[in-house]
């Protein structure tokens, strides 16, 4: 049975860990696989992946915290049908941290290995991707292997796009 705070419709904890942590994952690996695919050195790497978990982390949970707390405002006011749950703190904190954990895994290769850093980098991102998709599981109540694998896939399209981006951009535009 579904736990009631994991309705549809409701602010849950679960869906905002599975955001950011997806979110995290695949916008710092989609700046590692652009700027491998660009040629960039490790040093521009680690401090473009840095900038994207810290920042966007920051941005992803105030967006969260500010949602959340509008949604709480129209409820006071009684503009809202639909009751939310939890305090916009604790969303925007545990969005934050999920966001910055998983956003750095793409960047842990390139901070303790000196070869091969993109390929340790693009396997853990995939076993992160299919770790989130299985998480998201609890939710959904769905199978764990086809939602692993989903997002895995939705991950991967992503990433051979930046990689792609990165590599035209630097053979043709800059």
């Amino acid at each position: 049975m579904i736990h009631k705070y994991l309705l549809p419709g409701k602010a849950t904890l679960l869906r905002d860990f599975i955001f950011a942590a997806d979110d995290g994952l695949l916008t710092t690996f989609a700046v590692v696989a652009g700027s491998t695919g660009a040629s960039f050195s490790k040093s521009i790497i680690l401090t473009l992946g840095f900038a994207n978990v810290f920042a966007d982390g920051i941005i992803v949970a105030t967006g969260i915290y500010l949602g959340i707390k509008g949604e709480l405002e129209s409820i006071r006011r009684g503009d809202c049908l639909q009751k939310s749950e939890g305090a916009p703190l604790g969303h925007g904190l545990i969005t934050f941290i999920s966001f910055v954990l998983f956003g750095l895994l793409p960047l842990l290769p390139f901070l303790f290995l000196q070869k091969d850093e993109f390929m340790f980098s693009t396997v853990i991102v995939a076993l992160g991707l299919f770790s989130i998709g299985a998480l998201k599981t609890i939710y959904t109540q769905k199978n764990l292997l086809r939602s692993g694998l989903t997002m895995l896939i939705i991950g991967g399209i992503s990433a051979i796009m930046a990689f792609l981006v990165g590599f035209l951009s630097d053979k043709y535009v800059v």
